[in-house]
Formats: C-alpha cells, structure tokens, sequence
C-alpha cells in the first residue's frame, strides 16, 4: 500500500502542476492584459488610414492627465481597491467634459491634480512623503507632456502625447514591480493599464 500511495504521488503533482499551466488558468490569472488587448488591438489592426490623425492626437492627450490624476487619487484615499470604481468616475467625467465642450477636459484634469497635489503637501498622505513625492514628479511630466503635445506643431505632439502614454505604460510595470510602489493602485488595473498605454503609444505613432 505505501509503495502504491507514493508511486502515485508523483502523477498527482504533476496533474496539479498542468493544471496551473492549463490556457484556462492562465487567461484567469491574466485578465487584465487579456481585457487590456481585447480593447485595443482591433483597433489597431483595422488600420489608420482612415483616422484623422489630428483628432486622435487630441482625444489622447486630454485623456493622458487622467492617468497620472488616478494614481494622485487612490494614493491620497490610501484604498487600492477603490482604483477600478476612481477609473469608471474619471471616464464619465471625461465624456461629460467633452460633451459640454466650453472647458478642455485636459484643463479640468490639470487642475485637480494640483488640487490634489497641494492637499498632500499640506494634509500628508497615506504612503509617506517619499511615495507622494514620486506621483507628484509623474504627474508633472505626465501632464507636461499632455499639453506640450496639445500645443506644439501636429507631428511633433504626436511623438510627445506618444511618449507620454508610452512613459506611463513603463510607470504602470515599475508599480507592479517595485515592492515600496507595489499597492498604490490595484494590481489588476496597474497591469491593464500598462498593456492599454504601450499599445495606444504604438497606435498613435503608427498614424500617417
């Protein structure tokens, strides 16, 4: 009965171990990079040619501060979990803003973030000085290159509004790996948005 019972074990772990591997597994353990290319590879397989190249330039770049403006928020509420639900809330506010059409939602988003920024400086923040100083510097370069990138010559502010979705994609992976950024915001949303930016970078410097 022993030597049955160990010989048998073997095939057992071995069973658990594909199990783990199975295409299954790894597509549940990988959702948000499978959400993530679900969203944006088709568009980005359909072609360019007939995208204005001006308009999505623009649609990008207001929507690039949003980024940097998620991270200030969840590190200033200290609640990771409410990353998703902060997410939904800033895109209805973006479809408002560009439904109304008096204010850039660039501006708008701007504006909160050193709103924001001068709440943590006087209040303090959840993850200490050091972690709030980080956001503050990517909010600054996100930002800055959103609106150089709305301002400048077209070409030249496609490869800066490029840059920046392309930048915050690397700034996504560093929070997934860096064990002090590591819980700013939700995992999940660190990993799809990092795939979602690489490929919108790559997206706006594939336009004509």
């Amino acid at each position: 009965m022993t030597a049955k019972t160990h010989a048998a074990t073997p095939v057992t772990t071995t069973g658990a171990a594909s199990a783990r591997r199975s295409p299954a597994r790894v597509l549940m353990r990988r959702w948000p990079t499978a959400l993530a290319l679900a969203l944006t590879v088709p568009d980005l397989l359909s072609g360019n040619g007939s995208r204005d190249a001006s308009g999505a330039v623009a649609a990008f770049g207001e929507a690039l501060p949003l980024l940097p403006l998620l991270y200030l928020i969840v590190n200033q509420l200290g609640k990771p979990q409410l990353t998703w639900p902060v997410l939904g809330a800033g895109l209805a506010t973006m479809v408002a803003l560009r439904a109304q059409g008096a204010v850039p939602p660039s501006t708008v988003l701007v504006t909160v973030a050193l709103i924001l920024l001068i709440w943590g400086t006087v209040r303090g923040t959840p993850h200490g000085r050091t972690v709030f100083g980080i956001q503050t510097a990517g909010a600054f370069i996100f930002c800055a290159l959103a609106l150089t990138g709305l301002t400048v010559d077209p070409d030249l502010g496609r490869h800066l509004v490029a840059a920046g979705w392309l930048l915050h994609g690397v700034w996504d992976f560093v929070h997934l790996r860096l064990r002090r950024l590591d819980g700013i915001v939700s995992r999940t949303f660190a990993e799809w948005c990092g795939v979602v930016d690489i490929l919108i970078a790559v997206e706006l410097l594939l336009l004509p």
